[in-house]
């Protein structure tokens, strides 16, 4: 499986995540939610790996920018997944797609014992 790494480019934790595969010059694809929103099937086979919860990220500013209507879209995979094609940047990132898995978030450490132990 290809490692790819989704997010948006002038992210932060983006930035870091891609500096550090680039630094252990691991191959990976970077697809930039701001370029190619992810579609229904994507998320759903992330979901299928991962709970909504951690995928869906409530503390983000676009989260807060939302109304409470749409946001209540947001109680069921089916209005989340909807929320989130629409509104890529609800997305907890960067999001790693790897042979094992799925890491949300950057975290050195858990990338160093995916990639190098």
């Amino acid at each position: 499986m290809n490692i790819i790494l989704y997010g948006i480019s002038n992210c932060d934790s983006v930035k870091k995540a891609r500096q550090w595969l680039a630094a252990q010059a691991i191959e990976h694809q970077f697809i930039d939610f701001k370029k190619q929103a992810p579609n229904e099937n994507l998320i759903r086979q992330w979901l299928e790996q991962i709970e909504l919860a951690q995928v869906l990220n409530k503390r983000s500013r676009t989260w807060r920018g939302l109304s409470a209507a749409e946001q209540a879209r947001a109680a069921d995979d089916g209005g989340a997944i909807a929320l989130m094609m629409q509104h890529p940047s609800l997305i907890k990132r960067p999001l790693l797609q790897h042979a094992g898995g799925i890491a949300l978030g950057f975290d050195a450490a858990l990338y160093t014992q995916l990639f190098c132990e």
